[in-house]
């Protein structure tokens, strides 16, 4: 068989495994939310409060969807013309034209250039933010955080294209094969590097304090059979007034990260509530599947790119005669973007499952729906959520239930347990 039917039959087993893993952990069956109790919650919450984060989304919604557009148009042009070859080779110009000048630097400037165009949409939506009150960075902070997100990409960026084309270097006819594996070797390595390594420069964490509220959630964690390291606070106040808490980590890099702000807004069973949602994803090893299907998907994404990037049109559109050049870069990153765009939905529809689920969990380990249901509403209300999105918006990028939705999961939950 030749290495393109070997990579067709790849293809295929990878996307058959990444259907079992979602059939089989993505729980489609959600938690009733019935509409009326979501129309009877919308009813409930402050008519100001609606209003104010209904108009905070419409600010928003222009430049957000305007830098999708941009980014997409600017991907295309780079990928399926010669523009983006073109980059390429100058960049890699004063040295020599070397393959790996050609695929570090002229990679890299490729991603700069759509940043660069589509600065101008960030700088947009941190003046709203300033102006409705949630940003309390500041504008040398906003650029501080930016050039270190360049940076932190750059680095990573920098190994992953070097190694890329490294393999395609010496692997010219399977390099499809060690690229999968190497992709998806990276996304399980970032999972364990990301929350020790990258997070840290971009906030300060600190373990929560001894006190009656500690002792709650870690005696929680350990009534639920959830292995957690430590729950931290990042000082997420020098930046933002928005309120929120993660899971990130696996196995000994696993944490429960409140933000200090939802210390200051939330009322200790808020919290709790916050918190036994977030063991939710740990108990149901979300962060687990989540990498692992990042992984898979980004070893499948490599050998679809080495199928598609194949094709004769495309190559011509891009002027570079294979897939495997360095010159080529701006194509594969076309059709990531493309690819992105279009699977943004599913991506979001597994995702509103996965949190419904750790919705359900918190309510079921603290069985206090009334402190779960004013947790949504100081979510809502500090955040400045729209608590019933347009629904075209919802299917297409939510990647959580919606206030209501959430809200009237937790009636339906009242109501089951006779409260």
């Amino acid at each position: 068989m030749t290495p393109r039917g070997w990579a067709l039959l790849t293809l295929a087993g990878l996307t058959v495994v990444l259907v079992v893993i979602a059939a089989l952990f993505i729980p489609w069956h959600r938690p009733p939310a019935p509409r009326a109790d979501q129309l009877a919650a919308l009813r409930d919450l402050p008519a100001e409060q609606v209003a104010k984060g209904r108009e905070f989304r419409a600010a928003l919604r222009p430049g957000g969807y305007a830098a999708l557009a941009v980014g997409l148009l600017v991907a295309l042009a780079l990928g399926l013309t010669p523009l983006g070859s073109r980059l390429v080779e100058l960049v890699s110009r004063p040295f020599g034209g070397h393959w790996a000048a050609q695929a570090v630097l002229g990679g890299l400037a490729v991603v700069l250039v759509a940043d660069l165009v589509t600065l101008p949409f960030a700088a947009w939506r941190q003046s709203v933010l300033t102006r409705y009150g949630l940003s309390t960075n500041g504008w040398s902070g906003w650029a501080v955080d930016l050039l270190k997100s360049y940076a932190v990409s750059a680095v990573i960026g920098a190994v992953a294209l070097f190694g890329f084309y490294a393999v395609i270097r010496f692997a010219p006819r399977w390099w499809w094969a060690f690229g999968a594996a190497g992709a998806a070797l990276l996304v399980i390595l970032l999972s364990f590097v990301l929350p020790v390594l990258v997070e840290p420069v971009f906030n300060k964490f600190t373990p929560m304090e001894q006190g009656p509220l500690r002792t709650e959630l870690m005696s929680m964690a350990a009534r639920d059979g959830v292995p957690v390291r430590d729950v931290l606070v990042a000082d997420a106040s020098r930046r933002t007034k928005a309120v929120n808490a993660y899971v990130s980590g696996l196995g000994p890099t696993r944490r429960v990260v409140v933000y200090d702000t939802l210390l200051r807004e939330a009322t200790p069973a808020e919290v709790t509530a916050v918190v036994a949602h977030e063991l939710g994803h740990a108990k149901d090893s979300d962060v687990t599947v989540g990498t692992l299907t990042g992984a898979l998907g980004a070893a499948a994404a490599v050998v679809a790119l080495y199928l598609l990037g194949s094709w004769g049109p495309l190559l011509r559109l891009a002027g570079v005669d294979a897939v495997a050049q360095p010159r080529a870069f701006p194509l594969l990153l076309a059709l990531v973007t493309v690819a992105g765009l279009v699977a943004a939905p599913v991506q979001a529809l597994m995702s509103r499952r996965v949190e419904a689920r750790a919705d359900a969990h918190a309510l079921a380990l603290t069985r206090d729906p009334e402190a779960f249901e004013s947790m949504q509403r100081r979510l809502g209300s500090v955040n400045l959520g729209d608590p019933d999105p347009p629904r075209w918006e919802y299917l297409y990028s939510a990647s959580h239930p919606s206030t209501v939705e959430r809200m009237a999961a937790a009636r339906a939950y009242a109501r089951e347990a006779g409260r």
